[in-house]
């Protein structure tokens, strides 16, 4: 079933010149825009990789990844039951977060056709309270998630936007370790950063230090005066 969410970013990205749930080829499309197809995946970007390279062949596509930066959490013991609790859970998104999911894309990214559009958001999530625990799962069912507020939104057309988001204090080489204390990122969300990047050219594999590999960013080229 779609959620509230992904229903109010259809209305959003769409707006009142797009047309949405629009059948290309084999495809169902979010959201068509002046001829561009717009995709909203709030599910892991793995799920379109097949979808959006196929489309691309013909058609500019833009990805929407929409990130809870905050999520309010509205508890409830049945659907449509009494609230038992509301709150703001501790855990936080940054943008960076994406490359979690961007280790999937890196055969389909950058393309002249495709452009990425990140966008921080602040949403509601309804829980249900579930009488029987699963073994080791949550003692909740998410019913729904919303949108309460879109914070920022960040475009990406190409390797440069991405490589932007490399931390300006971080000397070269580096290694994933110096990434994610540079970064106040989690040593494994960096070594995820580390391989996108050098999977679309951003940085450069230049040597190891026991058992971390090194990085840089390529050198420029130089023009040549004709």
């Amino acid at each position: 079933m779609e959620s509230t969410l992904h229903r109010q970013l259809k209305e959003l990205y769409g707006g009142p010149s797009g047309e949405q749930e629009v059948r290309v080829g084999d495809f169902w499309i979010d959201a068509v825009v002046r001829g561009r197809l717009i995709e909203i995946q709030r599910a892991s970007l793995s799920g379109i990789r097949v979808k959006v390279a196929k489309l691309l062949e013909s058609h500019r596509v833009t990805i929407v990844k929409p990130l809870a930066a905050r999520t309010y959490i509205v508890r409830r013991d049945k659907p449509g039951g009494e609230i038992i609790s509301a709150r703001y859970s501790p855990l936080r998104r940054s943008i960076l977060n994406v490359f979690d999911e961007l280790v999937h894309f890196g055969d389909v990214f950058p393309h002249p056709k495709l452009t990425f559009e990140i966008v921080m958001i602040e949403q509601e999530e309804s829980r249900i309270s579930r009488r029987k625990k699963r073994f080791n799962g949550p003692d909740f069912a998410v019913e729904d998630r919303s949108l309460k507020a879109v914070l920022t939104k960040h475009t990406f057309r190409n390797v440069k936007d991405f490589a932007a988001l490399l931390p300006s204090t971080l000397e070269s080489p580096f290694s994933s370790a110096d990434l994610a204390t540079q970064a106040k990122i989690p040593r494994w969300l960096a070594q995820k950063m580390a391989y996108f990047l050098r999977k679309v050219g951003a940085i450069d594999v230049v040597g190891k230090a026991k058992n971390s590999m090194l990085y840089a960013a390529p050198p420029r080229r130089r023009r040549v005066a004709a």
